[in-house]
């Protein structure tokens, strides 16, 4: 099996998981794309995205098609939120489709890599088409 089935089953299998929690505890999964900013405190990197990036992400075509969620390493996944693996590296960008992980960045590669390897994730794991210049 390929890393690419490997990978399609998993969400598969994280979808089925997701829409058995929400029958069995009636908790309704996110019925939205959403970034997850997994962080701890005295993380320097994530930092730097909070100063280089934050102030802007909300307004960007990519924060208004993924809104910011953040997330303490420690804590776990927030409510409704499934992660395909554990989270080892803060900040971790995990991208969600109904509370399920389809992507992720692991570690911030600084503000000229991260808009473009965000904007290309979009456009690679859903609907995402940002606007021509």
């Amino acid at each position: 099996m390929t890393f690419v089935n490997r990978s399609r089953m998993m969400r598969i299998i994280l979808s089925v998981l997701a829409a058995l929690a929400l029958v069995l505890f009636g908790k309704p999964a996110m019925a939205e794309f959403r970034l997850i900013m997994v962080e701890q405190p005295g993380c320097a990197y994530c930092a730097a995205w909070d100063d280089q990036i934050a102030p802007a992400y909300p307004n960007t075509e990519e924060g208004k098609f993924a809104p910011l969620m953040r997330a303490d390493l420690h804590m776990g996944p927030p409510e409704g939120i499934a992660y395909a693996r554990r989270v080892n590296f803060t900040p971790t960008f995990i991208l969600v489709d109904d509370g399920v992980e389809i992507a992720r960045i692991e570690g911030y590669p600084g503000e000229n890599f991260f808009w473009p390897m965000f904007s290309q994730l979009l456009q690679q794991e859903t609907d995402f088409e940002p606007a021509t210049q």
